[in-house]
């Protein structure tokens, strides 16, 4: 008898089929990478790395590894590469580990300006253990503040300085930090989990060759598994390892580390690279289009593949006060699937927020191109105005259903 959670797969594969997916750090795996998630290495206890194995019957999961590290190491131009971190957070708490001490003092991009909470915020386990002093972006053009980091860096004299965002649209500049870090004698980390498809495509700057050590996930603008790799320079990559099995992770999933070798291996192909351009040109069109219609974009625009957009600031666009979470369950009722995010200084709860953040990588994976996605900004729009009237949000629904049976994730 079919057991009752492949009833709920059913339904969460129907809800991704016909809702619009909005949300920056989402993507659509294949079927390939799912397939090799859903397989019988799942089976297998592998702690160590190929070659050095604490368990016998490896040498088939030895290839696997060394697969993926070896395609990882190509597409990123990077000298060492560690494919075992279970997530994107993990890989963070890796590197702290590896190179930290508890107490030390690191340069980290708040939350509330972009960053992650893996970057220093107080309830993290990094603002927790390391002393975390964070920076933000300019108010005037909420840019990130390179000046504010500099004077922060000679003042603290940070053992590290980590880079990389989850909520601010544009491109971080690696050289100035790397500048940064060489004066104070920082070690630079950049998490480049958003941006690490665009990288890939070489659409995006590659972070690798001016940083000490980067991190990233797997499963967004990539289009791998959910999960997380490292990349380093040699000189780091022995720390690297041992923060990661014996510091901090037992068995790797070996069902995931064979998925991320064929998303690697899918990522240096010449149609992923006009994907991205595509998540490029859809963002922008996207931003665009808000703007054209009265809304404040954050930054004026964005360079990757994500948006914020400041719902409040204007309350005659949108009919009296809205925040991010009501635009949010006001679009979930349309199948529009987004999340609230705060903007830059902003003066509502992260629980409320006073922006909305979209990315179009996902859109972008299931064939939807300009036209589409300014078709979804207009139904925002129009779902937002009349936000109180569940007749015409049911009629609104029943239109994005129609546009993705359209354009099918799964034919």
């Amino acid at each position: 008898m079919k057991h009752k959670i492949f009833d709920l797969i059913e339904k969460e594969a129907k809800r991704q089929e016909e809702n619009i997916n909005l949300i920056a750090s989402e993507n659509y795996a294949d079927k390939e990478i799912l397939e090799a998630t859903g397989s019988v290495l799942t089976n297998k206890y592998a702690e160590g790395y190929p070659g050095r194995r604490y368990y016998a019957g490896c040498e088939v999961i030895d290839e696997v590894e060394l697969e993926a590290i070896n395609s990882c190491k190509k597409l990123f131009d990077a000298e060492h590469a560690n494919v075992q971190p279970h997530s994107g957070s993990s890989a963070n708490f890796a590197v702290y580990m590896s190179h930290l001490n508890p107490g030390d003092t690191v340069l980290g991009m708040s939350l509330s300006c972009g960053g992650h909470l893996t970057h220093g915020h107080k309830v993290n386990f990094s603002g927790k253990v390391f002393n975390f002093i964070q920076y933000g972006v300019s108010p005037e053009n909420e840019l990130i503040d390179y000046d504010e980091i500099e004077t922060l860096a000679n003042q603290n004299k940070p053992k590290m300085i980590v880079a990389g965002t989850s909520a601010y649209p544009r491109i971080v500049d690696y050289k100035k930090l790397r500048e940064i870090a060489d004066h104070c004698g920082s070690i630079l980390l950049i998490d480049m989990a958003h941006v690490s498809g665009l990288v890939a495509a070489k659409v995006h700057p590659n972070p690798m060759p001016i940083s000490d050590i980067v991190s990233s996930t797997t499963h967004k603008t990539l289009r791998g598994p959910r999960s997380g790799f490292i990349c380093c320079k040699t000189d780091f990559a022995q720390k690297i390892d041992r923060a990661i099995i014996p510091g901090c992770q037992g068995g790797p999933l070996m069902n995931t580390i064979a998925a991320k070798a064929i998303a690697f291996d899918k990522a240096a192909k010449p149609d992923f690279v006009e994907y991205q351009k595509k998540v490029l040109e859809n963002a922008k069109a996207m931003a665009d289009e808000f703007k054209n219609l009265g809304y404040r974009v954050v930054s004026g625009g964005t360079d990757t593949h994500l948006i914020l957009v400041d719902v409040k600031h204007d309350s005659d666009l949108t009919c009296g006060s809205v925040t991010g979470a009501v635009v949010e369950d006001t679009l979930t009722k349309c199948n529009i699937t987004l999340n609230r995010n705060s903007i830059p200084f902003d003066k509502e709860s992260p629980f409320i927020t006073s922006g909305i953040r979209i990315g179009t990588a996902a859109t972008t994976t299931r064939g939807f191109g300009k036209k589409e996605i300014k078709q979804v900004v207009h139904w925002i729009n129009d779902a937002i105005k009349k936000r109180d009237d569940d007749k015409f949000l049911q009629s609104l629904k029943q239109e994005v259903i129609k546009l993705c049976n359209q354009f099918p994730v799964y034919k």
